[in-house]
């Protein structure tokens, strides 16, 4: 914890502030190799260390969003991305 004093025009008070640092969200299991064919559905699954840790899913440099193509899940500590009507570019 630290201390750090506020001058106001007729005192000076002291606050306390406590500083938490939050451990980073791990992979409890990462994302596996899935095979299926072109115009289906495919979910990949990961799952985190932490419920709830906030999640980006990437292609590359590419971010993916949530739309007719990709629907993202997050439940506990499981994360899911769902690709619809695959094609080859999804590889």
């Amino acid at each position: 914890p630290s201390t750090s004093f506020f001058p106001s025009p007729s005192c000076s008070r002291s606050k306390s502030y406590f500083y938490f640092i939050a451990l980073p969200a791990l992979f409890k299991q990462e994302l596996q190799d899935t095979e299926a064919e072109e115009s289906s559905t495919v979910t990949l699954r990961c799952e985190l260390s932490k419920p709830k840790a906030p999640v980006e899913w990437r292609k590359g440099d590419v971010t993916l969003y949530p739309g007719l193509k990709y629907e993202m899940r997050q439940q506990g500590c499981v994360a899911e991305l769902v690709i619809y009507d695959l094609e080859l570019e999804d590889s």
